[in-house]
C-alpha cells in the first residue's frame, strides 16, 4: 500500500503548478498559430497551397502552372507529417503587402504561352480549380452569389469559362482586402518556435507590444486584358493605377497560344473589430457546412429512446428467467436440468474455440487501437487542441496516438488470445499479426491509390522520402510497441471460463433464415446514429469545407459505442435462444457490419452529392479511401460488441450452475 503514498506529492506539485500557471497568465491561446502583430508599413509575405478541384480530387503545384515566381526563387515551407499525407505543398508567393499601405502592384508579364501551357490552364479552369493562398496562416476567402444567396468559399478560381464554353478566361488581377485590428499590447510570451507554436498572453510583462492583426483576408478576382507591351516596361512591385474589373468578356484575358499574360493585384487595408482570438469564426460558420443542429439532436433522441426499449426488454427478460431458476429448490434444479431449454442447451458449446481464433484476437486488438486512437483524438478536439489554423495537426495526431497504442493492440490480441487457446504459447506471432494486420491493409490501398497519383503527377502522391519515414514509424515504433503489449498481455490475470466445453459439439438447430441475415440488418440501428454526421464528414473531405463541431461528434461517438453493445448483446442473446452456440463473429459482426452501410452511403454520396466529381481516377480514389475507412469503423464497432457480449456470456453462464 506504498504506491498511493508515494503518489500524492507528485500530484500536489501538478495541482499546484496548474493553480500558479492560472494566476500567472489571463488567456492561453492553445489552436492554431500564435498572434503576430505587424508595424505600419512592415512587409507581410503571402504564401500559396496546392491547387485543389472538388471535380478531380487531385491537387497539383501552384507553380505547375505559368504563374509568376518571387525574386528569391521558390522556397517551400516546412510541412508536417499530416499536412505532407494530405497533399498540401506551401510555398512561398510574390504576393507580398505592407501593412495599411493600400496600393496596386504589377507583378510580372509571361512569356508567350506554348501549346503545353494553354493546355494545362484550358484544363484547370474548366476542372474548377481554385488556388489556395494564405496571409498570416488565414486562407484567402472570396464571396459568390448564386440566386440570391451569398456564399462564402475559399480560395479563387485559376480562370473563367462562360456557359457557351467558346474561350478560357484567366484570372490575372486580384483584389485583396486585408482586415486587421489594432492590438495595445499588455505583452506577448511565446511558447515553440515556427507557424504552430502557442502564445500565451501574461499579465506579468508589461512590455507594450502594439501594431496590427491581421484577423481576415478577402480577395475578388478579375481578368483583364493587359497591352503586354506597355506592361513590359514595369518592374516587379511598380505601382500602377487602379483598375476596375471588367463585364465585357472581350475586356477578358483570353488564354490562348502566343499570349503574353501580365499578372497585378491591389490591396486595401480595412480596420476591424474582430479580434484575433476570434478570426476564425467567418470560416467554421461558412454556410455549405454549417451543421443542421436540430436534425442531428432529433435522430439522437429517436436512437436513444430505440436503443433504450430495446434493452429494457432484454434486461427484463434476462432477469425473470435468472430470478426463476434461482428460486427453485435444488431437487427443482435438478428436474429442470433435464429439461433445459434455449440458451441454458448450449452450455457446454457456449466457449468453444470459434473458426479462425487467430483471425479474430487480431481484428478485436486492431479495432482496440482505431476505437482508442478516435476516441481520444474527438475528445482533445472537442476540446480546443485540434484547431483548423493547424493544417495537417488532426492527421499528424491521429498517426501518432495509433502509433502509440500499438501497445493496446497487442495486449488485447493476447489475452483474447490466452483466453481462446488456454496458454500463451505463440504469443509473438499474434503480436506480430496485430501489428501488421491494418496497417498491411492501409499500406496496399494507399500504394495503388499513390501510384494513380503518380501517373497524374499530382501533389497528393506521398514521395518515397516519406514512404520510408512511415515504415520507420511502423516498424520502429509500432511493431515494438505491440510486441511490448503483447508480453504484458502474457503476465495479465487469466480469465477462466466458467463452464466446461463438452469434446463433441452439439448440433445446431436449422433454422428457416440464415442467421447472417440478422447479423447484416442488425448494422442499421448503429448506422442511425451516425449517418447524417457522416454527410457532414464526407462533405468536409471532398467538398473542401470545415469541419468543426467535434462536440457534436463524440455525442455521436459516445451513443455508437452505446448502440453497438446494446445491439450486439441483443443478438447474442437471440443466437443462445435458438441454440446458437457459435455466437463469436456473429457478435462482432453485429456491430461491425455498420461499416457496410457506411461503405453504401459512401457510394450514394459519390452519385448524388459528387456528381461534379469527374473521371475514373477520381472516382477510384474516392472509393478507395472510402473502403479504408469502411474497414477501420468495421474493426472499431466490431470490437465494441464483441467485447460486450463476451463479457455478457460469460457473466450469464457464471450466474447460474448448471452441472
Amino acid at each position: 500500500m506504498e504506491l498511493p503514498t508515494m503518489r500524492k506529492p507528485f500530484i500536489c506539485w501538478v495541482f499546484l503548478s496548474v493553480v500558479v500557471f492560472a494566476q500567472v497568465s489571463n488567456g492561453f491561446y492553445l489552436p492554431g498559430s500564435y498572434m503576430h502583430t505587424y508595424s505600419n508599413g512592415e512587409f507581410i509575405n503571402a504564401k500559396v497551397n496546392s491547387l485543389t478541384s472538388i471535380e478531380t480530387e487531385l491537387p497539383f503545384s501552384y507553380y505547375s502552372l505559368p504563374y509568376c515566381q518571387p525574386p528569391g526563387g521558390i522556397k517551400k515551407s516546412a510541412e508536417n507529417l499530416g499536412e505532407l499525407l494530405m497533399g498540401d505543398q506551401i510555398d512561398n508567393s510574390p504576393y507580398r503587402f505592407r501593412m495599411n499601405v493600400n496600393e496596386t502592384l504589377y507583378l510580372c508579364t509571361t512569356s508567350p504561352l506554348n501549346e503545353h501551357e494553354v493546355k494545362l490552364l484550358k484544363q484547370r479552369t474548366r476542372d474548377l480549380y481554385q488556388v489556395n493562398m494564405i496571409l498570416d496562416n488565414l486562407p484567402v476567402m472570396r464571396y459568390t452569389s448564386q440566386n440570391g444567396v451569398k456564399i462564402q468559399w475559399t480560395g479563387f478560381p485559376v480562370g473563367y469559362t462562360p456557359s457557351d464554353g467558346s474561350a478560357d478566361y484567366i484570372i490575372n488581377h486580384l483584389k485583396f482586402t486585408v482586415f486587421v485590428h489594432e492590438y495595445e499590447g499588455r505583452g506577448v510570451e511565446i511558447i515553440g518556435t515556427g507557424e504552430e507554436g502557442m502564445g500565451i498572453i501574461s499579465e506579468a510583462d508589461k512590455k507594450k507590444a502594439s501594431g496590427y492583426e491581421i484577423v481576415g483576408f478577402h480577395v475578388v478576382p478579375c481578368s483583364i486584358k493587359y497591352d503586354p507591351e506597355a506592361m513590359k516596361k514595369h518592374k516587379m512591385y511598380d505601382g500602377i493605377s487602379s483598375v476596375s474589373c471588367p463585364n465585357e468578356l472581350d475586356k477578358y484575358q483570353v488564354i490562348k497560344e502566343q499570349e503574353r499574360i501580365s499578372f497585378t493585384y491591389e490591396v486595401e487595408f480595412v480596420k476591424s473589430d474582430i479580434r484575433w482570438p476570434s478570426r476564425w469564426d467567418a470560416y467554421l460558420k461558412m454556410e455549405g457546412s454549417r451543421v443542421h443542429w436540430f436534425s442531428i439532436l432529433n435522430s439522437l433522441m429517436v436512437i436513444v429512446f430505440l436503443a433504450g426499449i430495446v434493452f429494457v426488454i432484454f434486461l427484463r427478460t434476462v432477469r425473470r428467467d435468472l430470478t426463476r431458476y434461482e428460486e427453485l429448490d435444488k431437487e427443482a434444479q435438478a428436474q429442470m436440468n433435464e429439461e433445459l431449454s434455449g440458451w441454458k442447451l448450449v452450455v457446454g458449446d457456449v466457449f468453444r474455440e470459434p473458426d479462425c481464433s487467430t483471425l479474430l484476437c487480431v481484428m478485436v486488438g486492431d479495432g482496440v487501437q482505431i476505437l482508442g486512437m478516435a476516441a481520444v483524438t474527438i475528445v482533445f478536439a472537442a476540446l480546443g487542441f485540434m484547431s483548423p489554423a493547424s493544417r495537417g495537426m488532426l492527421l499528424t495526431g491521429m498517426i501518432i496516438l495509433y502509433l502509440i497504442l500499438g501497445i493496446a493492440a497487442g495486449y488485447v490480441s493476447v489475452r483474447l488470445w490466452r483466453i481462446i487457446k488456454g496458454t500463451s504459447e505463440g504469443w509473438r506471432s499474434i503480436s506480430w499479426s496485430a501489428a501488421c494486420f491494418f496497417p498491411g491493409i492501409a499500406f496496399i490501398i494507399l500504394t495503388v491509390l499513390n501510384f494513380i497519383l503518380w501517373n497524374s503527377n499530382s501533389t497528393g502522391a506521398i514521395p518515397i522520402s516519406l514512404y520510408f519515414e512511415l515504415f520507420f514509424l511502423w516498424f520502429c515504433i509500432s511493431v515494438p510497441l505491440t510486441l511490448i503489449g503483447g508480453f504484458m498481455g502474457t503476465k495479465g490475470e487469466s480469465i477462466e471460463y466458467p463452464v466446461r466445453t463438452n469434446q463433441i459439439p452439439r448440433e445446431i438447430p436449422a433454422r428457416k433464415y440464415p442467421s447472417w441475415l440478422l447479423v447484416l440488418g442488425a448494422g442499421t440501428l448503429p448506422f442511425g446514429t451516425l449517418f447524417i454526421e457522416l454527410f457532414f464528414i464526407l462533405s468536409s473531405i471532398w467538398l473542401g469545407r470545415f469541419y468543426y463541431v467535434f462536440g457534436f461528434l463524440l455525442v455521436v461517438l459516445l451513443l455508437l459505442i452505446v448502440v453497438c453493445a446494446e445491439v450486439s448483446v441483443v443478438l447474442t442473446y437471440m443466437h443462445l435462444c435458438v441454440e446458437d452456440w457459435r455466437w463469436w463473429w456473429k457478435a462482432f459482426y453485429a456491430s461491425g457490419s455498420v461499416a457496410l452501410y457506411v461503405f453504401l452511403y459512401s457510394i450514394n454520396y459519390l452519385v448524388f452529392d459528387l456528381q461534379s466529381l469527374s473521371g475514373p481516377v477520381s472516382a477510384t480514389l474516392y472509393l478507395g479511401y472510402s473502403l479504408l475507412m469502411a474497414i477501420a469503423i468495421m474493426l472499431s464497432t466490431g470490437t465494441i460488441g464483441f467485447l460486450m457480449s463476451f463479457y455478457f456470456v460469460h457473466y450469464l453462464f457464471s450466474s447460474v450452475k448448471i452441472d
